[in-house]
């Protein structure tokens, strides 16, 4: 029988029963009566009668079975058995997609989530991964070297981008050492790259940290005649300097007004443990001012747009634009800073204590625990000293709405 061309292949038409058509070195086209034109090789090996699968015609062309066929000759003839070979590239491949950057990235953040990292946290680091996705994505992850790191942090680098080049080199060594404690790889290439990339430049966030320029904003506060939850939430901002999310966020269930206490889940801590804060009399005061207007709420500080969520951090920052200061003044985030050095400058304070209030963590387990039992009722009486040296600075004029 003459070998195939693609004219008869599409002159063949489906009967009762499969048909074997040949096209010479065992390549055949098998045409099933449902119509189907599958390619199938027959060959010997051991011994024994095999067959390979190449596909179906049109998908695979002519020429491409032949190219199949011709290959698989080939090994047939370094006696190699083509199917057992096809089987261990399937398996290599389904290993090499398993460990490959994108699946170990995936596998990373998935035991991120599980630990209860932080919804924020999460995504940045998946968008981050995401930037080095082009260049690293389907390479097993122990074939990638410096080098190949190096191309996603230059393009990044590129644009400007120094400090989230830095990020995304740290997030792929988290991956990477994911992967050494998986037992997938066996060393971490980021750390040839310190010093590789454009260092950026260090900008603290900005704070009034002198009791003159304080007291300026202090009192543009509490003349603030913007929307309540807004004038509330700077108001405590300055007065328990929390971070600005653990604010904006806060449910009435984590107050006790009566105890005066504020309890942040551990959900919501940046440090991802429970952190308990002392309210001075005049923060209770303005609190329950608040619960007048959204006691009845889930949120204490809810959107103008939807009760279900928060205040932005916008909202606070610019406020603080709408009072004239500018951002190289004065920022959300800039009110921990703010008490943090007034504090220690005042000399009134065991340093661990400012510390523990601000929720700082310690390298040390043991000390850390210490920090939340040992300087309670420091931190009590320290939140009832600056709450009264606040009061102190606005001469009286503390209204609480």
């Amino acid at each position: 029988m003459p070998p195939l061309t693609d004219t008869r292949i599409r002159a063949l038409k489906p009967g009762e029963k499969p048909t074997k058509h040949g096209d010479g070195g065992g390549l055949l086209l098998v045409v099933n009566p449902s119509g189907s034109k599958l390619w199938r090789m027959v060959y010997r090996y051991g011994g024994k009668q095999k067959q390979l699968a190449f596909g179906a015609w049109p998908d695979v062309s002519l020429a491409q079975a032949r190219s199949h066929r011709d290959a698989a000759r080939k090994l047939l003839a370094d006696d190699v058995d083509p199917s057992e070979k096809k089987k261990q590239d399937k398996i290599a491949k389904a290993d090499a997609a398993a460990n490959s950057f994108e699946a170990l990235a995936e596998e990373f953040l998935d035991k991120n989530r599980r630990e209860g990292k932080s919804e924020a946290t999460l995504k940045k680091k998946r968008w981050l991964i995401s930037l080095a996705l082009k260049d690293l994505q389907s390479k097993p992850i122990g074939e990638i070297d410096a080098a190949d790191i190096l191309v996603p942090l230059r393009g990044v680098e590129a644009l400007g981008n120094y400090e989230t080049a830095r990020r995304l080199r740290a997030v792929i060594s988290q991956v990477f050492r994911y992967g050494i404690a998986t037992a997938r790889v066996s060393n971490d290439p980021t750390f040839g790259l310190r010093g590789a990339i454009i260092a950026p430049k260090v900008t603290h966030r900005a704070a009034l940290t002198e009791w003159d320029s304080f007291a300026r904003l202090l009192k543009s506060i509490w003349a603030y005649t913007g929307s309540i939850e807004t004038r509330t939430a700077m108001k405590l901002m300055a007065l328990l300097y929390p971070r600005p999310g653990e604010l904006r966020q806060a449910e009435w269930t984590e107050f006790d007004l009566d105890k005066g206490t504020w309890t942040i889940p551990k959900e919501r801590a940046k440090m991802r443990r429970v952190h308990r804060k002392p309210l001075p009399p005049m923060a209770i005061d303005i609190l329950r001012e608040q619960q007048r207007h959204t006691g009845n709420l889930r949120l204490v500080f809810p959107s103008s747009t939807s009760l279900e969520r928060p205040i932005s951090e916008n909202t606070l920052n610019q406020a603080l634009r709408r009072m004239r200061f500018e951002k190289h003044e004065a920022t959300s985030h800039g009110f921990r800073a703010t008490a943090s050095t007034l504090l220690n400058e005042s000399g009134l304070w065991n340093a661990d204590a400012i510390e523990a209030e601000l929720a700082h963590v310690s390298g040390n387990g043991v000390r850390r625990a210490y920090h939340r039992g040992a300087y309670w009722e420091e931190r009590i009486r320290m939140a009832e000293w600056w709450a009264e040296r606040i009061g102190e600075v606005l001469g009286g004029k503390q209204d609480v709405a």
